[in-house]
């Protein structure tokens, strides 16, 4: 594709988030339910995805996965579908742009499911080479038959012609607004691009934007009381999974290879889902065997489950999280990994006390709600999802109440997937500053060095979803 040399692997890094999705949904140990069900083509099953995004505000991995149980499909199939779905959500600013210069009218103003049956034809023509021209346009104009939007096909049929035979010479993208033209090349909306670029400045801004829309690393977590790193990277080895340690932490494993979830290691517990910049998490809280452990907000489990093998036999973990049917999942994974001793459950909303957890455990963590923009990459659709300006008071009122729950002499720790000042340093700052009896503890970290007790992981400097965490002490009483 002229317009964009860098996308050239796309088709790559969306098959690889459609086997992330699975990959996070089995997470938890249980396996999908197979129903039998009316065959559905991949084009299809990747509109319906698209639709339940639009209408019912699902998120993309959680679509794809429900739509690949409802109506299973060969894994050639299963992968197209996952590649049209996290294309098109990767990309979308910037397919709305070239279909913008050859449709008389906007596309994010076509009636529903118009604009993503255009957008799914866009995509397979600028950036699937293996997908001839013809079959995307022909697609795309019976889809719209199908949906019901017959009397636009011959609009359908236009525009992606016309894209097709103008796609090695599509207009330039307008350089006069700076922020504009990162917006539309890197499809981040305009908001997100603007507060980055008050963060890092024009050239790191654009890496950290072009970052966002690569393959993330799959990495894993190995049970050290089931396996060794070792030997859990010759296990996956036998079958076809190419693992290797990061630097991050002993036994975190980025893996090259498909599926992993359906391998023997995955189903007897020998590894656990996580990313490093959350593995780190457990390292910084400097957890000890027999520690008492509270994970205040924590699905979908993996902190928990190393903060679980941290504590050893002699450890607990009660793990909380406001929606109770998430709770299910970590359950599932706790007994996949054979710690269902150590880690009990509770529904608990992260602002309410809970009188009986008082001064009561050596490690706090707090992995509050936020705003998500460090892990783009994983989430395409998070870029679409306006935060709730609220979202720094949710922050500050979670950890101001898990605050209470430490032990003096324990430890809180605090951590975001986000890299928004606000929702990081802005919220330990307050807190301290009307906390007297905690204060912030330095920590070392490879790659990083020293930190004055709080640092943020960014994609594009650390190969890690862009992450915060902050370790603060409680004085002994």
């Amino acid at each position: 594709m002229a317009a964009d040399k860098k996308a050239q692997a796309s088709g790559k890094a969306q098959a690889a988030r459609a086997a992330k999705a699975k990959l996070s949904a089995n997470a938890g140990g249980a396996k999908p339910k197979q129903r039998a069900a009316k065959p559905v083509s991949a084009r299809d099953a990747a509109l319906n995805v698209l639709t339940a995004c639009r209408k019912q505000g699902a998120w993309a991995d959680a679509a794809l996965n429900a739509q690949l149980q409802r109506a299973p499909m060969a894994a050639a199939e299963a992968a197209l579908c996952g590649r049209l779905v996290y294309g098109v959500m990767q990309y979308q600013i910037l397919l709305d742009f070239y279909l913008d210069a050859f449709c008389t009218q906007k596309v994010a103003h076509l009636q529903r499911p118009l604009a993503d049956i255009m957008r799914l034809g866009a995509y397979q023509i600028l950036f699937l080479d293996r997908v001839p021209d013809h079959a995307a346009v022909n697609e795309a104009v019976s889809q719209a038959a199908r949906a019901g939007r017959g009397s636009a096909s011959g609009m359908v049929n236009a525009v992606l012609r016309r894209l097709s035979r103008e796609k090695n010479r599509l207009p330039d993208i307008p350089a006069a607004d700076p922020a504009q033209a990162l917006s539309i090349r890197y499809s981040h909306p305009r908001r997100i691009v603007e507060r980055v670029l008050e963060l890092l400045g024009a050239e790191e801004t654009e890496r950290f934007l072009s970052e966002n829309n690569k393959i993330p690393p799959l990495t894993i977590q190995t049970n050290t009381e089931r396996t060794t790193p070792e030997e859990l990277i010759a296990e996956l080895s036998t079958y076809g999974a190419e693992a290797s340690e990061t630097p991050w932490a002993r036994g975190c494993l980025e893996v090259r290879g498909g599926a992993i979830t359906s391998l023997p290691p995955f189903w007897t517990g020998k590894f656990y889902a996580q990313d490093a910049a959350a593995r780190l998490v457990t390292e910084i809280a400097g957890i000890e065997r027999g520690a008492s452990v509270l994970d205040a907000c924590a699905a979908p489990g993996g902190k928990s489950f190393g903060a679980a093998l941290a504590a050893g036999d002699g450890g607990s973990v009660l793990a909380c999280d406001v929606n109770a049917n998430k709770l299910k999942r970590i359950e599932d994974g706790a007994k996949r990994l054979g710690l269902s001793e150590r880690i009990r459950t509770a529904a608990a909303d992260g602002r309410e006390f809970h009188a009986e957890w008082a001064d009561r455990f050596d490690v706090v963590l707090v992995d509050a709600p936020c705003s998500g923009l460090g892990v783009i990459r994983k989430k395409p659709d998070i870029r679409y999802r306006d935060p709730a300006d609220a979202l720094p008071e949710l922050q500050c009122a979670i950890l101001s109440n898990a605050a209470r729950y430490v032990k003096p002499g324990g430890a809180l720790v605090y951590s975001t997937c986000t890299v928004l000042p606000e929702e990081n340093e802005g919220v330990t700052g307050r807190f301290l500053s009307g906390r007297s009896d905690f204060h912030m503890t330095p920590f070392a970290l490879p790659v990083v060095g020293d930190t004055p007790g709080q640092v943020t992981l960014w994609p594009q400097r650390h190969g890690t979803d862009g992450f915060y965490i902050c370790r603060m002490e409680r004085g002994a009483a």
